[in-house]
């Protein structure tokens, strides 16, 4: 590459979406699985490193305000620091990974990324379509540079370069994700599925003459229904503030904030509650996984049912006594005491009294 132009090209080609579902941090961490996919992806001779920007001249001696103002430019500026590291080869990079695997050299480490940022912008450069601060979505990947370096294993057969991609696409497509409002929209696989498809499906559908009804968008991208729908309203309404003034009572403009259902906590504490209280269910039924035979019989059928069974009917139904029954409910109890304090903190399990 030897211009910005043919960065916008790499853009149109790979938008946000062309890839399909954004590649998640436990995808990046197996990467090493299929070396020769890796290897296709960023081609055999590796990246090719950005082109050094033309040292910027004095603004004392500029003339033209335009290259004035390209000299205030962070991007500028970051490049030209980036372009001064030099760029090794393959060999050079695959040394510097085997001593930092042997012996946890960090001067190793820290050459290995600073010498493979300009992957890390030339990645940025195709994501920009998607989110305008590219200086965002590289400090992303510089966080997803660094952890391949850290899981990197020079004797997979696999470049650095190819294994680093991986992380810091991933690493830059959570990013993009989770401030594309201010509001978590993608949280779920089929969520981020949809997030970065469903657009596209729905412009594919009606190029073909296709009506793009939830039910058929559900099929294409297997998901649900229900979930296709909920994207949609999600993706089509934008966000409106607490504070801006809408009609209230005998015409006064109130903001809007004023009129939410009130109650003895403050509406940001109320919202903070009502987030632990959708995570601390999504953590019981996740431990409620881990559990097998008796264990989990007595924690769904008497612990999180709503019409839960007596100790004695379960008694009977294991052919022991409900006082038995009873000291399994209290092991299980405790485990999920544990299990919980360990995935939310101690604190949780004040709130809810577990």
């Amino acid at each position: 590459m030897t211009d910005p132009e043919r960065h916008d090209a790499s853009a149109r080609e790979h938008e946000l979406g062309d890839e399909g579902e954004a590649p998640s941090l436990e995808e990046a961490d197996g990467a090493f699985d299929d070396a020769d996919e890796l290897a296709a992806r960023d081609h055999d001779d590796g990246y090719e490193p950005l082109p050094p920007r033309r040292a910027l001249p004095s603004p004392r001696t500029e003339t033209d305000p335009h290259a004035l103002l390209a000299g205030r430019d962070p991007l500028a500026l970051y490049m030209r620091d980036v372009n001064r590291y030099p760029v090794l080869s393959a060999d050079e990079q695959h040394a510097l990974a085997e001593r930092y695997a042997k012996t946890g050299d960090v001067e190793a480490a820290r050459t290995l990324v600073t010498t493979n940022l300009r992957l890390v912008v030339k990645i940025a450069y195709d994501y920009r379509q998607a989110y305008k601060n590219l200086l965002d979505l590289v400090q992303e990947g510089n966080i997803g540079l660094m952890q391949a370096v850290k899981k990197y294993d020079p004797y997979k057969g696999v470049k650095l370069s190819s294994y680093a991609a991986w992380w810091i696409r991933a690493y830059m497509l959570r990013f993009i994700l989770n401030n594309h409002r201010l509001v978590k929209l993608g949280t779920t696989q089929a969520q981020r599925k949809l997030f970065f498809n469903l657009r596209k499906e729905k412009a594919r559908l009606s190029a073909m003459g296709i009506d793009p009804t939830p039910s058929r968008i559900a099929d294409s991208l297997g998901v649900s229904e229900s979930e296709v729908i909920s994207m949609d309203r999600r993706l089509s309404a934008g966000e409106a503030s607490l504070d801006v003034p809408i009609g209230g009572d005998e015409g006064r403009a109130v903001p809007r904030v004023e009129l939410l259902p009130g109650g003895d906590a403050p509406v940001d504490e109320a919202l903070a509650e009502s987030e632990l209280g959708d995570l601390a269910y999504e953590k019981i039924h996740a431990f409620g996984d881990t559990l097998e035979g008796r264990d989990r019989i007595v924690f769904e059928e008497r612990l999180v049912s709503d019409t839960p069974k007596t100790l004695q009917a379960l008694g009977d139904d294991f052919g022991v006594s409900r006082e038995r029954v009873r000291q399994i409910e209290r092991r299980i109890v405790d485990r999920l005491r544990v299990y919980l304090g360990e995935e939310l903190g101690p604190s949780v399990l004040e709130v809810y009294d577990v």
